[in-house]
């Protein structure tokens, strides 16, 4: 039986285990979002949520809880300056899990996590490449019409 048994084992041991969601929370919070498989989704949000409150607490001993885990100096900075920040009002709830699917070779259910505000990040940059695209073609069409003339 699996009493008071929380987590999950990742088909990991445990120093592999917690090297690999130091990895994946530390990258998590350096970009913002990561695609993985939801498994591992799941078991990185409490992590990374549990490093954004250390982040908002901002006194000494935070800082060094928090130095201690995550792998890059960094990515602990940016955790203090702009991410606790941003959450400062919130008392919980910084990520959402977003399922996409199944993986094409091994049928792993595959998703996204990613921090609240940060898909405001990916739409800008996403309207600004249409159109900076949207440009270049009405600069095509300038250039077409012109050697018609």
């Amino acid at each position: 039986m699996r009493h008071r048994n929380a987590h999950r084992k990742l088909s990991r041991n445990s120093s592999h285990r917690r090297a690999m969601l130091r990895n994946l929370v530390t990258d998590f919070l350096d970009h913002g979002r990561l695609m993985t498989t939801l498994p591992k989704a799941k078991e990185v949000r409490p992590l990374a949520e549990k490093m954004i409150t250390l982040g908002k607490r901002d006194n000494l001993h935070a800082r060094r809880q928090l130095y201690a885990y995550l792998l890059r100096e960094a990515v602990a900075k940016k955790v203090f300056e702009t991410i606790a920040p941003r959450f400062s009002d919130r008392k919980g709830g910084y990520s959402r899990i977003i399922k996409l699917g199944n993986r094409k070779g091994d049928g792993a259910d595959l998703a996204i996590i990613e921090l609240l505000g940060s898909e405001l990040e990916v739409k800008k940059a996403e309207k600004a490449e249409k159109a900076k695209e949207k440009a270049q073609k009405a600069g095509k069409e300038k250039k077409e019409e012109k050697e018609e003339e």
